[in-house]
């Protein structure tokens, strides 16, 4: 199995793929409408900016800001690293301000079932990942 640079060009493709094969996020891009754009500063590779596009029954990830953005997350790559590595909690570095929120709360709560679909997706990807 080969390594994926996290947030390289490599990194995104092989998320775009799990999430293009994923059957239940199909299934709940029916039910929902988000865009969410997410912003890494500060890694190997410059800023990184990629999103999530749920919207008409289709589901999308891939680099770049999302086409109809509802909500942002930004920060740093030490804070993303702690995130995807498991040794930071999420909502704790919400609370301490090391990840900046902007945009539609509701949208973001109202669509936890996709993001909650995209668990184990970032799961497999992170098996092939290194974080250096």
């Amino acid at each position: 199995m080969s390594s994926l640079r996290y947030l390289s060009a490599e990194w995104i493709s092989a998320m775009s793929a799990g999430v293009s094969a994923d059957s239940t996020l199909s299934t709940l891009a029916s039910q929902h409408t988000v865009g969410l754009t997410q912003v890494v500063t500060g890694t190997p590779f410059g800023d990184v900016t990629y999103h999530l596009q749920v919207r008409n029954g289709s589901v999308s990830f891939t680099s770049g800001v999302a086409p109809a953005e509802d909500v942002r997350f930004t920060e740093s790559y030490e804070t993303a690293v702690g995130i995807a590595t498991e040794q930071i909690n999420a909502q704790e570095a919400f609370i301490k301000g090391l990840i900046v929120f902007t945009g539609d709360h509701q949208k973001l709560i109202d669509a936890g079932d996709v993001f909650a679909a995209l668990n184990p997706i970032f799961d497999a990807v992170r098996a092939q990942t290194v974080f250096n």
